[in-house]
């Protein structure tokens, strides 16, 4: 990204410093242009204006805009630089050139016509000096504008990379009481089947607490994160749920930006499981050379939900996540019924 910047500001300088050159009248001279004193005061000022912009936008905008400095000082330089664009050009080149002005070695065949440039002014405001003011304006004016945009583009990131931290962060305590609940129950059954949960919950509290602080994981690490948050969900299940899980495909050498597909699951265990009434819940995982699909479905029969152990905002800060990880490189869709809930999620995997 730094080297794409980079390369557009070198371009548009460029641009910027060649365009004395295109437009003048005398062009075709080639290097003899540089000779001629109306050339140089109008080139010297664009190469003062473009020295103006990044100092604007490097320096001037970020520390007496953004920063806690007052703006007086903004003001109070870029008033002695534009005096400064308007006198020096025209100081060593000035418009008026007679035959002493003329390069000693230089024949007359060789230097352009001053004709066609116009006859300047009387007065201090002639036309180079108030094209010089108008073209300072447009100077400053876009300075402003691509810093605006910058720091815009920045504070929206800082506050997506917020959101990700404190989503990232997050146990969701319903599915945590009820591994305890179950793992409970089990230690009164002198179950062997306690040891083991406790192990895959001590394994995922310690994957969201570590893993989840990395940009990128190994798609395997979370792909066996899930498998483990689905057993435990397990222990809570009767015959009244019927669960199935596929997953397919080869899980290794590839990443993923953590935990972006569990909050779709645990949804699917918040609204799909209800002891009273038949339920189902699909998971299908499927992955390919450079792509990953999820679809989970399930049935609408739990939706007496209290508000602390609501999934929605999870979800929604979870599409946010994959706009900033992976935009324009996920595909999400929603199908909704009164009975049944389906969601399907493809990423591009880099």
């Amino acid at each position: 990204m730094q080297n794409k910047n980079f390369f557009l500001h070198l371009l548009g300088s460029i641009a910027f410093l060649s365009l004395p050159i295109l437009l003048s009248p005398d062009v075709n001279t080639g290097w003899n242009l540089f000779r001629i004193n109306p050339f140089l005061n109008h080139f010297s000022q664009q190469f003062f204006l473009l020295i103006l912009f990044y100092i604007n936008y490097y320096w001037l905008i970020p520390n007496y805009f953004f920063g806690k400095n007052p703006t007086l000082y903004y003001y109070l330089f870029n008033g002695l630089f534009l005096a400064l664009i308007l006198t020096i050009p025209s100081y060593f080149f000035p418009f008026h050139m007679g035959e002493n002005k003329l390069p000693p070695n230089a024949m007359m065949g060789e230097i352009p016509s001053m004709k066609s440039f116009p006859e300047p002014k009387n007065g201090f405001f002639g036309p180079f000096m108030e094209g010089g003011i108008f073209k300072a304006g447009l100077i400053l004016g876009l300075s402003y504008l691509l810093k605006m945009n910058q720091r815009f583009s920045e504070l929206k990131n800082e506050k997506l990379s917020a959101e990700v931290s404190y989503l990232k962060a997050q146990i969701n305590p319903h599915f945590l009481f009820n591994t305890l609940n179950s793992l409970y129950a089990l230690t009164l059954q002198k179950s062997d089947e306690a040891s083991k949960a406790v192990l895959k919950l001590s394994g995922i509290m310690r994957y969201v607490v570590v893993e989840s602080s990395k940009e990128h994981v190994s798609l395997s690490k979370e792909i066996n994160y899930i498998q483990d948050y689905i057993e435990l969900q397990k222990l809570r299940l009767d015959e009244s749920v019927n669960l199935k899980v596929n997953i397919e495909g080869d899980s290794n050498n590839k990443q993923i930006a953590p935990l972006v597909l569990i909050p779709f699951i645990e949804n699917a265990f918040k609204y799909g499981i209800n002891p009273d009434e038949q339920s189902y819940i699909s998971i299908l995982i499927k992955i390919f050379e450079n792509e990953l699909y999820l679809e989970v479905e399930n049935s609408i029969v739990n939706a007496e939900i209290s508000e602390e152990f609501k999934t929605e905002q999870g979800i929604e800060n979870t599409l946010k996540r994959l706009e900033f990880i992976y935009p324009k490189k996920h595909q999400f869709r929603v199908f909704e019924s009164e009975t049944v809930y389906t969601i399907q999620l493809k990423i591009y995997l880099e």
